[in-house]
């Protein structure tokens, strides 16, 4: 399985990346959607605590609303996109933003940044679409980071929609079931410490409650 992740995929995200040194566009989709993938390995499950690697200084949250693709396809239309998944989960991109931020000045991926063991955090639970109002681009999340919300976000703010996105990624890889995509972080990233809880809902049904470590 693959984990797909959208970047910039957010407007106001695309703007507080700007300041950081992390190249970042102004949040308009007259370029192409951008994604990178994360190995099965980073994966973190069941709401297991995350362990802060040594290898960073700075481990920051991003906090995106998932799709879980239940059917195999290749160069699917936009229009046909929706027969391709039916459950809708929370994630967690972790990123050693300190790493990205040195790779990005050496002109290097962000491999190392964004595809660590355990870097992708994935609720425990995923939800029918169904009965959650049956659209994926109409959904509402929140984080919480000790009790204080951090991040809130509209999936009806997203540059590029769920099926927008199935369509793109589509046409250079075969998805497969079981692959999940990341549909991108809004506004209000920010590190995390060792001791902190993170809770997060989803249409306010809580999906990730686990500590920092």
């Amino acid at each position: 399985m693959k984990i797909i992740c959208m970047a910039r995929n957010y407007p106001q995200h695309a703007a507080e990346m700007s300041g950081t040194g992390v190249v970042a566009d102004s949040g308009s989709n007259a370029v192409p959607p951008a994604f990178f993938i994360k190995p099965d390995t980073a994966l973190l499950r069941n709401n297991d605590p995350f362990y802060i690697p040594d290898f960073s200084q700075q481990v920051d949250y991003e906090c995106e609303m998932v799709v879980r693709i239940d059917r195999m396809g290749k160069s699917i239309s936009r229009r046909f996109a929706r027969r391709y998944y039916n459950e809708v989960g929370l994630g967690i991109d972790f990123t050693a933003r300190d790493i990205q931020r040195m790779s990005a000045a050496a002109g290097m991926p962000w491999t190392t940044a964004k595809c660590f063991d355990r870097s992708a955090a994935v609720s425990p639970v995923f939800i029918p679409l169904a009965d959650v109002g049956g659209n994926a681009d109409d959904l509402h999340f929140e984080l919480c980071v000790d009790g204080e919300v951090r991040q809130r976000g509209s999936t009806a703010d997203m540059i590029y929609g769920v099926d927008e996105i199935i369509e793109y990624v589509s046409r250079f890889m075969t998805l497969r079931t079981g692959d999940l995509i990341f549909t991108g972080t809004p506004a209000g990233v920010g590190p995390v410490r060792r001791g902190n809880n993170l809770k997060a809902t989803l249409e306010g049904r809580l999906l990730f409650d686990f500590d920092i470590k």
